[in-house]
Parts: structure tokens; C-alpha cells; sequence
């Protein structure tokens, strides 16, 4: 038995937990737990536990239904809403086959593999997620969403339930060992942000498959309803998750390289690239919901064509701007990620199309200095700009034609996301809208 094993039943141990909950995720990104008891965690890191993969959303098959989750005992938690006194803790899960293998369709397992890739070329990749959700009075039968506040972008509106809520919000995350950058009221009426410190990228997205449960169980505590909708009103901004990247080499960051413009190594400028070629076929991954395109398509700042520029924030990849003397600050925005995205599947697939960019050393084209979104289809055109996927669908036929997408998630999970995908595409194409009904209904 490992020290961090050691460390685990010790803890549990001292501080009267009853009950560990064994999280993992399925291929949707939607967060799975199961209880043990303190008896049987000796055994659950050595043997796991075994658990019908068949009932999860794109483990496994009927006939090949035996799974074992095995916890990983350096994500050990205890969950604070859970109370001191027969206190509950958590741990994330590698998802096993009966022979002990990893499992091709554990999300998990699949942002492993291409961090063992970057890893072989000598590249450690570091995440910080900017998170948007909003805040809602807790909805009623077929009524409309109501926000918690009128606030706008930064406001400091004083005694709010928002206010309160980022502090309450926050100190759970940090009680778990969850560093928080910032925090603050964004564009939306009741809609808030809150960034998690730079990580390397597998700790980054177990850090926001709990930041999700905290959030949700911190609105539960106050009476109000946390959303990740990408787009849950109509005329207001959607909820992103812009994501700054970086590729270090011990510790030098790869992408600084000073004097060069702005201040951007060429390993970062074909990374960048690499994003830019590959960005529309990952699109059904890192915005996987019908909703996402109301987002991406709607304004507000929203990344709705494919180009790159220094602090400009209409481009879908930007270069923040260079603090002096801060080398392992120089990073890169993705600005397409959305929060309902399963981030190590997003994760898994953005760094391949980076490391993609780095191997076969693509040129990074012009930077975009204008507001793309002002420009007219002829000048995007002639700048050589393209447009993201405009619906779940078109995503969806860019990803099944892509063999970077395939050879990153694995035959399993690509061939199971192009059928979940392509059934919530026709479940929501059968549906018969208001706007239909309150456009047409009278008229013909």
C-alpha cells in the first residue's frame, strides 16, 4: 500500500468518516457516485468495486457489463456540506475492465492518454477555466426563469444573494484544496463567474466535476437554483467557460519566448494553429448540447468564427496580453468551451489539436485585429475566416469525418458521442416550438 493510500485510511480514520463516495464520470460528462463504507476502502483501491457499466451512458454493452471502479486516492476530499460529525469524502475513479485494464470509455482514461502524449514530448499541459453559470429563483411549473438580481458585468451589488453566494461557494471550494483566481458578477442578470487557478489539466477537470456539485449543492443551502445552461435566456449573454492554455517543459513554459510578437514561442504560435485547423471538428465535444449553438451563435461575446488575436475577445482563440517580466504567465484563450462540456473529453481533444499544430508545424495565419462579428460574410471571407459550426448537426457531420477526434477519444467513445449526439439532434428537430406556434399557428 502506497503513503497516499496510508493517508486516506488514516484520515477517515481520525476525522469519524462514515461513508466515501466514489465519483466518476460518464461519457456525457455527468457526475456518478457510489457509497462505501470504511471497511471496504482497503480493498476498493487494491481490488475496486464493481458496478454494472451497462446502466452508465457509454461505458459498456450489455453483454460485457462488468466494471471496476478503482479510487485514486491523491483526490481525496472530504465534502464540507456534509456536516463534521459522521463526515462523508470523496475520490475520483479510474474506470477498469474485470481484468483489471483501463477502460477505452472512461472520459477519464481518455485525457490520461493524451497527456501521456504531450508527456512524451516533453509537455505538461496546464489549464485555468473561467466558469459562468446563473442563479435563478428556483423555477416553477412552466413559468419563466427568474434571475436573483438586475446586476451587470462586475457589478458590486451590494447584499445580494449573489454576493453572498460567490463567498459561500468559494470557501466550500478552497475547503477541498479548490484554488479560486477570481470571482465576480458577469453580463447576465443573475449570472456569476468564478475562475479556478491554473492546474495541470486532469486535477483542472476534476476540479470543475466537483466545482458543479458545489455549486449546486451551495444553491440547494440558500434557496436559489445554480444553472450551466450554455443559453437559458434568450436575450441574454450565454454561459462560457473560456479556457487559457499553456505547455510547459519542466518549468519553462514552452510558449514564452521573449521578443518575439507578442512575446509568443513558436511551439505556442503552432499550438494556436493547431486549435484553429482543428476547432470546428472538435465543436460537438467541447459544445455538445443543441443549446450550445444558441451560445456560440448569439452574441454577448461569444465565439462564432474561427480566427485568432491578441486581446481581441470576438476571436475564437485569444492572446491575453503579455505581463512583463511574468514568462510563465504567456498562455492562449479558447473562448468555444462552454460549461456543459465533459471537460476531460474537451480537455483530451483540445490539447491534440495543439500537439497536432506542434507536429506537422502549421503556420499560424494573420492575427485578427477587428471585431470579427462587425465584419461582413465578404470580409471574413476574403480575411480567410471561417465560421464555427452553427447547430449540434453541422458539428456533428465535421466530427464523424475527423480522424484527430477519432484517434483521441478511441473507437468506443467517438462511435458512442456521434449516436447520443445525433438522437438529442433529432429529438430536438421532432419538436414543435413556441416561436412555431406563436409565428405560424394563426396565419396559416
Amino acid at each position: 500500500m502506497d503513503r497516499q493510500q496510508e493517508f486516506v485510511l488514516r484520515t477517515v480514520e481520525e476525522r469519524d468518516i462514515r461513508f466515501i463516495r466514489l465519483w466518476f464520470t460518464d461519457v456525457l460528462g455527468m457526475l456518478k457516485s457510489v457509497a462505501i463504507a470504511p471497511a471496504e476502502l482497503e480493498s476498493a483501491f487494491t481490488e475496486g468495486i464493481g458496478f454494472d457499466g451497462s446502466a452508465i451512458e457509454g461505458l459498456t454493452r450489455v453483454y460485457e457489463a462488468d466494471m471496476i471502479a478503482r479510487p485514486d486516492p491523491t483526490t481525496f476530499q472530504v465534502l464540507p456540506w456534509r456536516g463534521e460529525h459522521h463526515g462523508t469524502a470523496r475520490m475520483f475513479c479510474d474506470i477498469l475492465t474485470p481484468d483489471g485494464e483501463p477502460s477505452l470509455a472512461d472520459s477519464r482514461n481518455v485525457l490520461k492518454r493524451a497527456l501521456a502524449k504531450a508527456s512524451d514530448q516533453g509537455f505538461t499541459f496546464y489549464t485555468h477555466p473561467e466558469v459562468e453559470f446563473y442563479l435563478f429563483e428556483p423555477p416553477k411549473a412552466d413559468g419563466p426563469l427568474v434571475p436573483i438580481d438586475h446586476g451587470g458585468y462586475f457589478d458590486h451589488v451590494a447584499r445580494t444573494q449573489g454576493h453572498d453566494f460567490r463567498r459561500a461557494a468559494i470557501t466550500m471550494l478552497e475547503s477541498m484544496g479548490i484554488s479560486v483566481e477570481f470571482s465576480h458578477h458577469e453580463a447576465g442578470p443573475g449570472q456569476n463567474e468564478i475562475d479556478l487557478r491554473y492546474a495541470d489539466a486532469l486535477t483542472t477537470a476534476d476540479n470543475l466535476m466537483t466545482f458543479r456539485t458545489v455549486i449546486k449543492e451551495v444553491a440547494l443551502e440558500q434557496g436559489v437554483f445554480a444553472s450551466f445552461m450554455p443559453k437559458p435566456l434568450a436575450d441574454q449573454p450565454g454561459s462560457g467557460m473560456h479556457t487559457h492554455f499553456s505547455l510547459f517543459e519542466g518549468d519553462r513554459n514552452a510558449f514564452h519566448e521573449p521578443g518575439a510578437q507578442y512575446d509568443l514561442s513558436k511551439t505556442a504560435r503552432h499550438f494556436i494553429a493547431g486549435l484553429l485547423v482543428h476547432a470546428a471538428e472538435i465543436t460537438a465535444v467541447t459544445n455538445q448540447h443543441v443549446n450550445s449553438y444558441k451560445r456560440l451563435w448569439g452574441g454577448a461575446e461569444a465565439p462564432s468564427y474561427v480566427c485568432w488575436g491578441h486581446n481581441n475577445r470576438s476571436a475564437l482563440v485569444r492572446v491575453p496580453m503579455y505581463k512583463p517580466g511574468k514568462g510563465n504567465s504567456s498562455r492562449v484563450e479558447y473562448r468555444a468551451l462552454d460549461t456543459a462540456a465533459n471537460p476531460y473529453l474537451a480537455f483530451a481533444l483540445t490539447l491534440a489539436a495543439g500537439l497536432k499544430g506542434i507536429e506537422e508545424g502549421y503556420e499560424l495565419p494573420e492575427a485578427t485585429d477587428d471585431d470579427v462579428w462587425e465584419l461582413t460574410d465578404a470580409e471574413r471571407r476574403a480575411l480567410g475566416i471561417k465560421p464555427l459550426p452553427q447547430t449540434l448537426d453541422d458539428a456533428i457531420s465535421l466530427m464523424e469525418k475527423s480522424e484527430l477526434v477519432a484517434e483521441t477519444l478511441g473507437e468506443h467513445v467517438f462511435d458512442f458521442v456521434l449516436k447520443n449526439k445525433r438522437q438529442e439532434w433529432q429529438g430536438y428537430s421532432q419538436q414543435v416550438t413556441p416561436f412555431e406556434i406563436k409565428r405560424l399557428l394563426q396565419v396559416l
